[in-house]
């Protein structure tokens, strides 16, 4: 048993990792991203990024894969993402210094 705070809320998530942000603005960005634990369901709310300990509530608004918008993105899929909402600003590329970057969070209730 790990004691990390959220530990086990963080195992029944989803996460996506952040290759390239292609387009940001204020509260809205495109990025694209490989799926790392899914499905992710338009909709999922993220909380989390990793290497950063500003608040972050964005959801996914759109998934594109080859072209074509898709309700959900499975686990070893990549795709662009659109994103909405609070801490879009904090969404980075990955460099070699710095690493990738990880947004965690949940999927809507169905």
């Amino acid at each position: 048993m790990n004691g990390a705070p959220g530990y086990d809320s963080c195992r029944s998530g989803v996460e996506l990792q952040i290759e390239r942000v292609i387009v940001a603005a204020l509260e809205q960005a495109t990025v694209h991203v490989p799926c790392l634990r899914g499905p992710v369901r338009r909709g999922a709310r993220f909380n989390r990024l990793s290497g950063s300990a500003q608040a972050v509530d964005l959801t996914l608004t759109e998934a594109h894969v080859y072209g074509h918008r898709v309700p959900a993105l499975d686990t070893g899929l990549t795709a662009f993402v659109m994103r909405r909402g609070k801490g879009v600003q904090h969404l980075g590329p990955a460099t070699q210094a710095s690493g990738w970057q990880i947004i965690q969070g949940t999927n809507p209730s169905l």
